[in-house]
């Protein structure tokens, strides 16, 4: 017994808002990591290093939903072509939140 042929792209848009989901939950997820990481700076007795960490953590949070920003708006038109600089941009950023999550762990 054989089911009903099926369509090669059964719907075109449903990648399009799978992206989009995954670059916001990507945001959020990086909101919580980046608050997580500030909230060492609102102790009684934090010091300028706690500032600078959290400080970092909201440079690296912000650049994190530029770029999922970036990336979603650009869904509705066309695929979205990647630059060289693009790839490398979203893993620093990775690294960045990695090695503040290091240092708030370390202190």
């Amino acid at each position: 017994m054989t089911g009903p042929p099926t369509p090669e792209r059964p719907d075109p848009g449903a990648a399009a808002e799978r992206t989009r989901l995954a670059w916001r939950r990507t945001a959020l997820s990086g909101a919580v990591v980046g608050l997580l990481i500030v909230r060492p700076a609102f102790a009684p007795r934090a010091d300028a290093a706690a500032l600078r960490v959290a400080t970092a953590a909201m440079a690296g949070w912000t650049a994190l939903t530029t770029v999922a920003y970036r990336r979603t708006r650009g869904l509705a038109a066309a695929p979205p072509r990647l630059s060289h600089r693009s790839i490398p941009v979203s893993a620093w950023i990775t690294v960045g939140f990695a090695i503040l999550g290091g240092l708030v762990v370390l202190r």
